[in-house]
């Protein structure tokens, strides 16, 4: 009786080990199964990353009228006018933990923005309306804090605030032939906030985002003497920005 005692409680341990055996190789391959379903499962473990930068612009200035606008017999109202561009960038990004990264995104920006100007009277050319189109080619430098979500299989959402630094490549704030410029100065300096989304790939990630981008300086160059330039006082830049990056 002890004999057959011993063997059906030996059978039972060995029964409990197999299946413990089991179900542990069934839940190694079902964890094995849930890494290999995500693209670039260890991306997040990445120190450092760096991506290229394609993108379009709508852009205007805001403006602010000069105390001479009221006294000036030559133009009756200044708007502003969106304008459409592009820009091309590279981007480096940094892991700060698992919720912020620090990104340095630099970016060649190609853009026109515009000033309607209705007039008193007409110009030489017999128009009442007359438009100043601007165009700028401007290297800009951000640097961006992001603040990203828990990642959904393939996917994630991200936000970001930063700041930037601007050089216009075409500021024609020294023209000299300029009897019916606006002048606009070289330097400027703002602040961004955006949204993005993170699409994982098996061998990159595509990154659509949607961005705000306002210039903080005043950057009209004013000349007293020039009927187009008088009447402003400020001008700053404004950009609504959608760009896409693929990083590695």
């Amino acid at each position: 009786m002890l004999h057959l005692q011993w063997t059906k409680t030996l059978g039972s341990k060995a029964g409990i080990f197999f299946l413990s055996g089991i179900l542990f190789f069934t839940s190694s391959l079902q964890a094995q199964r849930n890494i290999t379903d995500l693209n670039l499962w260890d991306h997040d473990n990445k120190p450092f990353y760096f991506g290229i930068s394609l993108g379009g612009n709508l852009s205007r200035f805001q403006i602010a009228q000069h105390s001479r606008f009221l006294q000036d017999d030559s133009v009756y109202t200044v708007e502003p006018v969106y304008s459409g561009g592009f820009s091309l960038g590279l981007s480096a990004t940094a892991r700060i933990n698992d919720r912020f990264q620090l990104r340095f995104n630099p970016q060649l920006i190609f853009m026109e923005r515009d000033l309607l100007y209705k007039l008193k009277y007409a110009n030489f050319e017999g128009e009442v309306n007359t438009t100043k189109k601007i165009e700028s080619v401007i290297v800009t430098f951000p640097f961006q804090l992001k603040l990203q979500s828990d990642r959904i299989d393939n996917f994630r959402v991200y936000v970001f605030t930063g700041i930037k630094s601007d050089i216009d490549l075409a500021s024609n704030a020294r023209a000299k032939k300029s009897e019916d410029l606006v002048k606009i100065g070289k330097y400027d300096y703002g602040f961004e906030l955006g949204l993005g989304f993170n699409f994982f790939f098996p061998s990159f990630i595509l990154s659509p985002e949607i961005k705000i981008s306002n210039g903080a300086r005043n950057i009209h160059s004013r000349d007293p003497n020039l009927i187009y330039s008088s009447v402003l006082d400020r001008i700053q830049s404004r950009m609504i920005a959608f760009c896409i990056h693929i990083e590695g």
